[in-house]
């Protein structure tokens, strides 16, 4: 009898991460025009004002804005996909141009390893003896330590397989007749 975790190929788990973004292409549109709209009615107060100088340095403050929010919605294409395997892990990451890299080790060995540092987000790496792979980088601290768990879990029951063997049934013994 052949179970889950004897086919080769067979995907025990997947996890597709994405960095988190709370505006929507349209939103990042909307506040890119609302923010050059707030630095053009700054710049036009200046002018008014006379402080003409002021409008360059609005003019940058509000490009780089603008700028930066785009560069940020741009990076939301990225993504990193984990699949494990009876006897391989792979983790595939796409960069927001296209291009793919993927490391794959064999998950006989593979160790999940939170390293927590006081202060910061903890770093998940997957590791076999002295190769290491950080995964979930995009994650926060809550994110990455499910993450961990459900890879330790996975892990757990690839390596202790449960095979479901029904027991034959034992017939009564005939007793002494009477």
């Amino acid at each position: 009898m052949r179970t889950l975790t004897d086919m080769p190929g067979s995907v025990l788990f997947e996890a597709l991460i994405v960095p988190h973004r709370s505006l929507s292409a349209r939103g990042c549109r909307w506040l890119m025009l609302a923010m050059a709209g707030m630095c053009c009615l700054i710049a036009l107060r200046f002018w008014f004002l006379g402080a003409w100088p002021v409008i360059g340095f609005c003019g940058l403050e509000g490009a780089a804005a603008v700028f930066l929010i785009h560069l940020n919605n741009h990076r939301a294409k990225a993504t990193e996909l984990v699949m494990l395997s009876a006897d391989t892990l792979r983790v595939v990451r796409t960069t927001p141009s296209g291009q793919r890299f993927e490391v794959t080790m064999a998950s006989a060995w593979m160790n999940v390893l939170l390293e927590e540092s006081h202060g910061r987000v903890p770093r998940l790496s997957l590791g076999v003896r002295d190769r290491r792979v950080e995964v979930g980088a995009a994650l926060g601290d809550i994110e990455k330590r499910e993450l961990a768990d459900a890879l330790g879990n996975a892990l757990y029951q690839a390596r202790n397989p449960v095979f479901n063997r029904p027991e034959p049934a034992t017939s009564p013994q005939p007793g002494p007749s009477t």
